[in-house]
């Protein structure tokens, strides 16, 4: 059955209140993870972020949690070569390193997106993966690829468009619809979008209210 993958509704007024709670405390960085025996005690829900490098996963994160240097942010594709885990009241945020193009060797890039996918297909507590996708681009194959081994995984993922500032009327909607032509081929994915802008704030308040209703 086709799943038209809609926009997320905007949270009523106690799920706003709800994830501006959730992140009102301090967020802080837990650690960096370069392989599976470090990654810290699955002892409490997690979510993270996943996305082509340089899709905006960093400067997504410091928005979603009002600290701009938290996460680190690069104009230069593949910066972040760990998993980084950050909490935040009693659970994980998680930062993925990029997926496809990366500014480093290729020993370096296959050996940290092995490590992604060997998070992504066996972390028992991660409930939600948000797949960040560039609003300017699109789904492209190494986006269906991390979507493909989710749904093998069983691991409910969700679409967050970012820098829809960037695009206009029928642009954006071209975006969204090869988009969403990409999402219904796809099992594990939540049928609702998510539209973001780090730069301006839009739809920060509305992942912070899913992210709550999740944790």
């Amino acid at each position: 059955m086709h799943i038209r993958f809609t926009e997320a509704p905007e949270p009523t007024d106690e799920e706003r209140e709800k994830g501006r709670m959730l992140f009102a405390g301090e967020t802080t960085f837990l650690k960096g993870v370069v392989a599976m025996d470090g990654l810290p005690e699955a002892d409490r829900t997690e979510v993270c972020f996943a996305g082509r490098s340089n899709v905006g996963k960093s400067s997504l994160i410091n928005a979603l949690t009002g600290r701009k240097g938290l996460a680190r942010a690069s104009n230069t594709p593949g910066r972040t070569q760990e998993i980084n885990f950050f909490t935040a009241g009693d659970f994980y945020v998680v930062d993925l390193p990029g997926y496809g193009f990366a500014n480093a060797p290729v020993a370096v890039v296959e050996k940290w997106q092995r490590l992604l996918k060997q998070y992504l297909s066996g972390r028992p507590t991660l409930r939600r993966v948000f797949v960040l996708i560039d609003a300017r681009h699109g789904a492209k194959a190494v986006d269906e690829e991390i979507m493909s081994l989710l749904d093998r995984s069983a691991v409910t993922f969700q679409v967050v468009m970012t820098k829809v500032d960037k695009l206009r009327g029928d642009a954006l909607e071209a975006s969204l619809a090869k988009t969403r032509e990409a999402l219904a081929k796809h099992p594990a994915a939540y049928p609702e979008l998510i539209l973001s802008s780090s730069e301006k704030g839009d739809g920060i308040e509305k992942l912070r209210a899913i992210i709550a209703g999740i944790a």
